[in-house]
């Protein structure tokens, strides 16, 4: 369930709306993430298939298309690239292109729109990939996942994800019974968490409508929504006898990034990461500098309930407490792995300054890439629960008129090379957070105080 974070102040907000595409920065990492577009079939009129001017975005996303749960963004180079249908795969195009040929001509059934057409043959070839984060976008759904990945976006505020009938985390594609809808975490201060929505409830209807038969996407499509619109979730929370009727005012959600709190009589700086944009990074290394500056030698970060953001931030985030080598490895289709290096002028690299950082179920991929690196590099203490445990990427690429696609195209690895897909990262200290948490206590962030102030062996049987 979430914790009650302690009042802080917020030293930076993401932009109201999504950056424009630009080239890499310079210091951009050099790896796949930077990445150059796929050559891909737009299919018009079949003689008719000119040059598409793509914009391939690597993302590292835990939850299906959207602006929900995203943990890794770069944009890559600009290319101009000629699509169509290669000679060696003509033969193994033929019934595709027979079958647009003979709608196009023959539908009697009224008139054809061909954008709907089109459309709907790029979301049945990427859904044949029966991967829940590989996903056909429109045009609208394209533009709103990124000004999710900004910071905001229009919704109920929650972080969703999926479980099997066990509980545990699971990729499956379509919902239903070993497939379920679970709210990883409502955003603090979201109409989602004003309505009661907790981590952990399972969603069963939207609007009266089973989600069963859904993809993660269409799950979440309806659930998403103009602000203003009410939308009515029925969920199943363990513990309660019978369903939950949740009725939510959907609301722009903008997110408060990097939250700050002095702790233990001004000891302790604590900092509250809540998402990965560049924004979020900067204000990351603003917020550690003024705990320095006031003297706290000791640090709490927490990355609980971080769904992610932007690949350069991660690596920005974790360079701020690890002066150089490896954050993370990308491992591409070919099995080739490229590592990604920390950045120079981290504010808290000194060994001197302590460090804990907590993660629990909700902590996913670009929280984990800075969870695992600091796990490996032995730079922190990890205090809490196992990480949600997210470790592909996703590249998006828009389409010229015909919205865009985000496809699964690596790996992430830690720096010691683990994949932590599907087990996430353990935390050094264990603490179990008890199902009816009573409001104002945070049994994780006490531990990790004690741990601070101990300064001794820790108690890893907490």
């Amino acid at each position: 369930m979430p914790r009650s974070k302690p009042a802080a102040s917020a030293t930076d907000a993401p932009n109201p709306a999504p950056p424009p595409p630009v080239a890499p920065a310079p210091d951009a990492p050099d790896t796949a993430y930077d990445v150059g577009p796929t050559p891909v079939v737009v299919a018009g009129d079949p003689p008719r298939r000119g040059p598409v001017l793509a914009i391939a975005v690597a993302l590292v996303a835990v939850l299906a298309g959207g602006a929900l749960f995203m943990a890794g963004f770069s944009l890559g180079r600009h290319d101009l690239s000629q699509p169509g249908t290669p000679a060696s795969d003509e033969k193994a195009f033929e019934p595709f292109w027979d079958t647009y040929d003979t709608i196009i001509n023959r539908y009697a059934g009224g008139p054809v729109d061909k954008t709907k057409l089109i459309e709907g043959a790029i979301k049945g070839m990427i859904a044949a990939l029966d991967d829940p984060y590989s996903s056909y976008l429109t045009s609208e759904e394209f533009q709103a996942t990124l000004q999710g990945i900004s910071g905001q976006f229009e919704g109920i505020g929650a972080e969703i994800g999926t479980q099997n009938a066990t509980g545990a985390t699971t990729d499956c594609a379509t919902l239903g019974p070993d497939c379920r809808l679970v709210v990883i975490s409502p955003i603090d201060g979201s109409p989602a968490q004003k309505a009661g929505v907790k981590a952990g409830d399972i969603v069963l209807t939207v609007d009266g409508s089973s989600v069963d038969g859904l993809t993660v996407d269409g799950a979440r499509d309806r659930i998403r929504g103009k602000k203003g619109t009410q939308v009515v979730l029925t969920v199943s929370r363990k513990g309660e006898p019978n369903p939950i009727k949740l009725t939510i005012t959907r609301d722009v959600i903008v997110q408060k990034e990097v939250v700050t709190r002095d702790l233990a009589g001004g000891t302790i700086g604590y900092i509250d990461l809540t998402g990965f944009s560049d924004n979020s990074a900067t204000s990351l290394h603003q917020a550690v500098a003024a705990d320095l500056a006031k003297g706290e030698k000791k640090l709490i970060l927490d990355l609980r309930g971080n769904p992610g953001g932007f690949v350069t931030a991660a690596r920005s985030v974790a360079s701020e407490f690890i002066g150089s080598g490896t954050i993370f490895w990308q491992e591409d289709a070919q099995g080739n792995k490229t590592a990604t290096d920390a950045t120079p002028g981290g504010a808290a690299t000194d060994p001197s300054i302590k460090l804990v950082v907590l993660i629990d179920k909700g902590s996913a991929s670009a929280s984990e890439i800075v969870a695992g690196a600091m796990r490996d590099t032995h730079r922190a203490t990890l205090v809490g629960e196992t990480t949600f445990g997210k470790g592909t990427v996703q590249e998006w690429t828009p389409l010229e008129g015909a919205g865009g696609f985000k496809l699964t195209v690596a790996k992430w690895l830690t720096p010691d090379q683990e994949w932590i897909h599907h087990k996430g990262i353990d935390p050094d200290v264990k603490v179990t957070v008890p199902a009816n948490l009573p409001a104002g206590q945070d049994p994780v962030l006490d531990k990790a105080v004690q741990v601070l102030s101990a300064g001794a062996a820790l108690d890893r049987a907490a």
